[in-house]
């Protein structure tokens, strides 16, 4: 199984790894494309002013746009614990075992706007890109990273993804078709989508998959494994799609 999260606007400050080797990150297949949105963010960066324009940043956000010019040399960290917010703040992967980060490892991809996929325990530094920019240069991310991403994937032959990205990552790069997959939704029990619960919820879910470190290789072994979990699955209309449902 892998499991596909989205990243977080906010981040972690600092870190102590070597600069970003773009050669050892997840899916290598990536790695052209890597370079043309590294190349892009780091021009960018040279001129302070139009890059806040194009991020969309206040001036009091001007250190991002000198956390991109310094995408190549900066000290990194792992994903996993560069990014902050709802859904990193429940799972909370600083406090698992070390068995249970290296399932991490071995079973998650966070989708980065800059890099694509990359595995939770690659080494990342800070940068500020959001899915919906487009960068000078460039085709917008969308059509820069939707099939080179989609055909990495395919590469990888994973028997089952688990997608718990937002609508806005599942652009980037949407899961194979010869995959076999589910996207969770979280909702109420009356079906209201959640906002803050939806994060939170998703965090929850991958931290006690962390923990017991299931061999989940179908969505039926995956619904099996909530269950025992005490976790409410529930179809929908749609293929491939589950709904999380927690209380309000």
């Amino acid at each position: 199984m892998k499991i596909l999260l989205p990243p977080s606007e906010t981040k972690r400050p600092g870190g102590d790894g070597a600069p970003l080797d773009v050669s050892g990150l997840a899916l290598p297949d990536l790695g052209a494309k890597r370079h043309e949105v590294i190349d892009a963010l780091v021009e960018l960066a040279g001129d302070e002013e139009h890059a806040r324009k194009v991020l969309r940043l206040s001036p009091k956000q001007a250190g991002d746009v000198l956390h991109n010019r310094m995408l190549r040399s900066a000290a990194t960290m792992p994903a996993v614990d560069r990014y902050t917010g709802v859904l990193y703040d429940a799972l909370d992967a600083g406090s698992l075992s070390a068995a249970s980060r290296r399932w991490l490892g071995a079973h998650v991809w966070i989708h980065s706007a800059p890099l694509g996929p990359i595995g939770a325990l690659d080494a990342l530094p800070p940068y500020r890109l959001a899915a919906g920019t487009s960068l000078p240069g460039l085709p917008a991310l969308r059509r820069h990273w939707a099939d080179a991403t989609t055909d990495a994937m395919a590469g990888e032959e994973p028997d089952f993804i688990l997608d718990l990205r937002s609508e806005a990552y599942v652009a980037l790069g949407p899961v194979p078709d010869t995959v076999s997959s589910c996207y969770v939704r979280v909702v109420t029990e009356h079906g209201r989508a959640l906002n803050h619960f939806n994060k939170k919820s998703k965090g929850t879910l991958v931290r006690a998959l962390a923990q017991d470190r299931p061999r989940v290789r179908s969505l039926r072994t995956f619904r099996t494994w909530a269950g025992g979990r005490g976790l409410v699955l529930r179809r929908t209309d749609d293929p491939g799609v589950e709904e999380l449902v927690v209380a309000e």
